[in-house]
């Protein structure tokens, strides 16, 4: 149940903007603050709607899995043989034969994932079976060829396998790029608009697991720091949760986080990787849902270098290293958080575009705008939030409706990106927020499921019942040493 008083924080948002100072009220309720701010949710309704259209407009014989009649079944197969072994061809048609299966069609051209080797060739064949036995004629198959697939067989997206892979995943969303909007603030501001560019050229050549290099900042870019850093200080105490504070401490003593200083992201990653295993990489803009998200699952966090334009401190329509620096990493730091948000990512991987939009509006509603209980009061943990002083000020007022944290309800829900959000979403902890997560995303139907492993940094595709006693096996492992450490203490 959502709690009937407010808390102590929680007053009428007029009469918190009519107690601030001149400045500090025109920031909160000036046009310039009140715009409107990029979100993942946009990007990924317009891949979900493209995804959409492209279907739409295919060739209705490309939409054809089989054609069926009368026990009889038409089907597409493609696998690979390696034909420097003599008998592999003739050990394939013989399975086609022992089905007596009729192979209409038949095709093959050199290897695309193995240009340079021209004794590895793909074969494409038609053929007709009975329809019972399509599963153990390609399950033959597999036995004496490679990469056997069936146009039956359920098509996913790509998705990084590796640490590397993310070198990949960097499709950049242009919508307001200082270069291209004109409602940008630094879109007239020539000077601003090729310091961006320097900083992205930063970002666009970093690999992963190197040093991320370090950003001489100016004197009016540590001026904007400077002025959100001391006001968004100031609210902290009644407004964040306890692990913000709790980390927001720690980084003020180990990571330089002061007025006068925009902290280097090498520095911040290190610290995150200590307390929570998550790693900071820079990045040139705001990502597209699916790229952003399947970083997630690396527990890498996307993190950008360049400050909002000096014209508009108190807001920005896109994020920023002021947004990302106290609204996400110190929540970030948080243990529980940190599965929670690397969870939010392994959903993603292999989803499809609904999927995807419907994700990255869970992750808006909980790590962009979420808020929690917490000693009988309600305090924000999304960094949408620990980084607008004015949204800040809102969401804990007695304005907005406040509703008991949902996935399902949250992953559809309307979102606003022109000014403050009249819904928030409650969760009772961290805990509970990670409890009903797992559940929604154990509902988003994918033909595998995926496991991290952090000694590799690789993703394990577990589409296989053999992978997964592998992967129980190891648990059992730890849970045996677990238990031993128990015995040992008692």
């Amino acid at each position: 149940m959502m709690p009937t008083s407010t808390p102590s924080s929680a007053r009428g948002f007029r009469r918190a903007v009519s107690e601030l100072d001149s400045k500090q009220a025109e920031a909160v309720t000036s046009p310039h603050f009140i715009g409107r701010r990029q979100s993942l949710i946009e990007d990924a309704r317009k891949e979900r709607e493209a995804a959409a259209a492209a279907a739409e407009s295919a060739d209705s014989g490309d939409q054809l899995v089989f054609e069926e009649k009368d026990g009889r079944a038409m089907v597409n197969l493609f696998f690979t043989l390696r034909c420097s072994k003599g008998s592999a061809l003739s050990r394939t048609l013989k399975v086609f034969e022992t089905f007596e299966a009729k192979i209409n069609h038949i095709e093959t051209r050199p290897s695309r994932k193995s240009k340079y080797n021209p004794e590895i060739l793909e074969f494409f064949t038609r053929c007709e079976t009975n329809s019972s036995d399509i599963s153990t004629l390609v399950s033959s198959l597999k036995r004496v060829a490679e990469e056997v697939k069936t146009t039956k067989e359920e098509k996913y997206h790509w998705f990084p396998k590796k640490l590397s892979d993310l070198d990949r995943c960097h499709q950049l969303v242009s919508k307001y790029d200082p270069d291209l909007d004109f409602d940008h603030p630094g879109f007239s501001d020539v000077k601003y608009r090729e310091r961006r560019k320097q900083i992205a050229e930063v970002a666009l050549n970093y690999k992963y697991d190197n040093p991320i290099p370090r950003i001489e900042y100016t004197a009016e870019e540590i001026a904007t720091w400077r002025e959100v850093y001391t006001n968004l200080k100031t609210l902290y105490p009644t407004h964040a949760c306890s692990e913000h504070l709790e980390a927001f401490r720690l980084l003020e003593k180990q990571c330089c986080y002061t007025e006068d200083n925009i902290p280097q992201l090498e520095d911040v990653s290190c610290f995150l990787k200590e307390r929570s295993g998550f790693q900071l990489c820079p990045v040139a803009g705001l990502l597209s849902a699916r790229d952003f998200l399947a970083s997630l699952a690396f527990r890498i966090f996307q993190c950008t270098q360049y400050v909002r334009h000096a014209s508009s401190p108190m807001h920005t329509p896109e994020p920023d290293c002021c947004h990302e620096l106290l609204g996400h990493v110190p929540i970030l730091a948080d243990k529980i958080f940190a599965q929670f948000s690397q969870n939010i990512g392994l959903a993603s991987l292999g989803a499809t575009e609904e999927e995807i939009e419907k994700l990255s509006t869970l992750y808006w509603f909980t790590v962009e705008f979420g808020l929690c209980k917490q000693n009988g009061e309600v305090r924000a943990y999304g960094a949408g939030l620990l980084s607008s002083y004015g949204e800040l000020i809102h969401a804990l007022s007695n304005e907005p409706e406040l509703r008991e944290f949902d996935p399902v309800a949250a992953s559809i829900q309307p979102y606003q990106d022109q000014t403050y959000q009249p819904v928030y979403f409650v969760s009772e902890s961290f805990n509970d927020a990670k409890d009903k997560l797992r559940k929604y995303a154990a509902n988003i139907k994918r033909p595998f499921s995926v496991k991290y492993d952090p000694f590799t940094k690789t993703m394990e595709v577990l589409d296989h019942p053999q992978k997964i006693r592998k992967s129980l096996d190891g648990l059992k492992d730890e849970l045996k040493m677990l238990a031993d450490a128990l015995d040992m203490l008692s």
